[in-house]
Parts: C-alpha cells; sequence; structure tokens
C-alpha cells in the first residue's frame, strides 16, 4: 500500500481545473448522480453555486507519486449556511454572540442536495481506504492553515461518517423518510404490504389527485426546453413561499437536461395539455432521488402524487432498491416511507465552541435514535416491519 505521504493534496476553485475524465473516474463508479461532474459543474456555471452566492469551491483531488488523480472531494468555501440541509445557524449565532467568527466555513457536501452518497471519491486502481484518510486530512488541514473556522461534511455513507468519526470529528446524526423496495413487481403489490386503511386511503389520495389531469414521466430525449421552462416556473413559485429565495437558476436546469436526461425523471401534470406542476427526480444506480417540485393551482393530494406515488412506481419498473424523497415530512411515513439515519460530521478549530457542540450532539443523536424507534414502531402504515 502506498504511503500517504507520497500523496498530493490540490485544491481547485473550480471542478473544470480537475476536468471531467479525471473527476469522473473517481466519481462515474459510485452511480451517484449528484457527485458527477455534470451535476457538480451545472451548479457552478450555472451560476447557482459560486462566490457570489456565498458558495467558493475548494475541491480537492489526490494525486500519487506519478501525479495521476486517485481522488477527489466536493468541497466548498461558506460565507453563510443556506442550502445545507444539516442546521448549525444556533452554533454560528453563539459563536459570533461570544466574538468568534464562524463565517467562512468549510462544507463538503453536494449544494442544495440532502440526499446521502459518497464525499471522498477514489479511483477504482487506489486503495479507497487509503485515499478517503489522505482526503480527510487534507480537508482537515485545509482547516486548520486557512483560518476558517470549521469543516463540515454533510449526508456521507454511514462508513465515511464512522472514519471522519475515527479522525476526531464530531459525528451528527439526523432522519429522512426513504421507501424501500421489498421487491415489489408492481405498485399493488406495494399497496398490499400495507394495513388496509392505508390502502383505501393512498388509492383515494391518487384517485382524486389525478382527476382531470394527464400526468406524465418524462426522461432522456422526452425531455424539452419547454418542460424545463414550465418547471422553473413552478420551483420558482414554490420556493418563494418556502424560503424565499430559490437557489438554483433557469441555467442550472437547462444543463443538467442536456448532460444528465437519462439520469432525470421529471414528472410533470397537464391539465387539457398546459403543464402546471411537477416534480425534478434523480435516478442513481440503485436509488431515485426526489429533489425539486412546484405547482401553480392548489390540487388535492397532488403533491402526494407526483413526490411519493409516481416515484414508487417508477422506482419498482426499473427494480431501484428505494426512494429517497429529500429533506423533512413526517407526512412521508403513511406514504410508506420511513425514517432512517443520515449522517454528518464537524470539526470545529475552537475548543471553545468545539467542546459545548460535542456534548449536544452526543444528546442529540440518543434523541433521534429513540425517535426513529418510536416513529417506526407506532406510525408504520406497513402490515408488518421489516
Amino acid at each position: 500500500m502506498t504511503d500517504q505521504a507520497e500523496f498530493e493534496i490540490r485544491v481547485h476553485d473550480r471542478i473544470v481545473a480537475i476536468g471531467q475524465p479525471a473527476w469522473d473516474a473517481c466519481a462515474g463508479p459510485t452511480g451517484d448522480p449528484f457527485v458527477a461532474y455534470d451535476f457538480l459543474h451545472a451548479c457552478e456555471a450555472s451560476g447557482s453555486a459560486v462566490p457570489r452566492e456565498g458558495w467558493g469551491s475548494r475541491h480537492l483531488s489526490l494525486h500519487d507519486p506519478d501525479g495521476a488523480v486517485i481522488g477527489v472531494m466536493p468541497l466548498y468555501l461558506k460565507g453563510h449556511s443556506q442550502g445545507e440541509y444539516v442546521f448549525d445557524h444556533s452554533w454560528a449565532d453563539a459563536y459570533q454572540r461570544a466574538g468568534g467568527r464562524y463565517y467562512p466555513k468549510l462544507l463538503g457536501a453536494v449544494p442544495f442536495t440532502p440526499a446521502t452518497g459518497p464525499r471522498f471519491l477514489s479511483h477504482p486502481s487506489a486503495d479507497g481506504g487509503t485515499v478517503r484518510q489522505a482526503l480527510i486530512q487534507g480537508a482537515l488541514q485545509l482547516c486548520e492553515t486557512n483560518g476558517v473556522s470549521s469543516l463540515h461534511v454533510n449526508f456521507p455513507t454511514e462508513a465515511e461518517w464512522r472514519d471522519m468519526t475515527a479522525a476526531g470529528m464530531l459525528p451528527r446524526q439526523d432522519m429522512q423518510f426513504i421507501w424501500t423496495n421489498r421487491g415489489y413487481r408492481t405498485f399493488d403489490d406495494f399497496l398490499a404490504a400495507l394495513s388496509s386503511n392505508r390502502r383505501k386511503t393512498i388509492r383515494r389520495e391518487r384517485r382524486d389527485a389525478q382527476a382531470g389531469l394527464d400526468i406524465r414521466v418524462l426522461t432522456g430525449g422526452d425531455i424539452e426546453e419547454a418542460h424545463w421552462d414550465a418547471f422553473f416556473a413552478f420551483y420558482i413559485d414554490t420556493g418563494s413561499r418556502k424560503w424565499g429565495r430559490p437557489y438554483l437558476t433557469r441555467d442550472f436546469f437547462s444543463r443538467i437536461g442536456a448532460t444528465m436526461a437519462d439520469r432525470i425523471a421529471l414528472v410533470m401534470a397537464f391539465r387539457e395539455g398546459v403543464p402546471i406542476a411537477g416534480a425534478l427526480n434523480l435516478i442513481g444506480r440503485d436509488a431515485l432521488y426526489g429533489r425539486q417540485w412546484g405547482t401553480l393551482y392548489d390540487v388535492p393530494f397532488l403533491h402526494f402524487e407526483l413526490c411519493y406515488y409516481q416515484a414508487i412506481e417508477f422506482a419498482i419498473g426499473r427494480g431501484l432498491s428505494r426512494v429517497e424523497a429529500g429533506a423533512q415530512g413526517e407526512h412521508k411515513i403513511a406514504r410508506g416511507y420511513l425514517p432512517t439515519p443520515v449522517y454528518s460530521a464537524h470539526y470545529i478549530v475552537d475548543r471553545a465552541l468545539r467542546d459545548p457542540v460535542a456534548r449536544y450532539l452526543a444528546q442529540e443523536r440518543t434523541g433521534v435514535e429513540a425517535e426513529i424507534d418510536v416513529m417506526t414502531r407506532e406510525l408504520s402504515p406497513y402490515r408488518e416491519v421489516k
């Protein structure tokens, strides 16, 4: 095994400086659409995740003694905590009230994307564990030498989370609601696994949502710019009402539509040929990831239909193992999405902040684990929890 001292870490302020061939040689084997070059480049090139928006790229590349790229890590210098879905605003407020400077900080994550996936990406020819350790140490060193307050890695895999904890980062645990495919062949097979009351409710919700509408799942060449125009209008309207300022630009959607169409499932609802609502999903190797949704009309249960039930049908049809429908939403449990742990890890330079945060996170983890257990036992819609 190559000694880590022989590796070289380089820092890049744009993903194009690493290049698509080198990046995707490390990211491609994961099958995760969000760490693909095309997705991360679209975030930057569209003006969605750029320094003026508080996202300064500091991506890491790891090079072997011959100079070849054997690992990469998406990393950003953040001027705020927006668009992260792991909330540290109270830490920032407390630190700044005490006279500290919380921002800028370093964030290892995919912009605007609360989906679990790999954060330390290694070339298939390299030892993945060694690459991961080298990238973790490189990110920690960058934190220490660049005068930032902290390093945060959001929604890593559980294995990465455990390695970061072993490296001295503070482990945090939260939950999301995820649907698991238990070998269903049809949507009716899924319904058969539910209690009688839940089957009846879901059938009624679907009937009411679909009334008078034409609902289509578009992927690949079926997605046209007119669909993105309509979807962006939905996204802007819904995002403005939820959090005030949507993060993604219109150009972002055109870019992923041009480069990732086969990895997109765009669910659109039409009334008399006019699109009125939509939900964007990305397709992974073994999962469907629900992202943005929006509508210009208040149609009962349409959100559930487009975001949850259509996603389940698509996943069953593609033989995918799960649907990850994004952050928050206890109402997802009744639709078959059960609470599942998700992770983040944090390194805070100043012990005056690090120690109280560590105590808080230890209590939070215990509470989250208990909440997952109670929700699963008491709220599950399944006839038996497997």
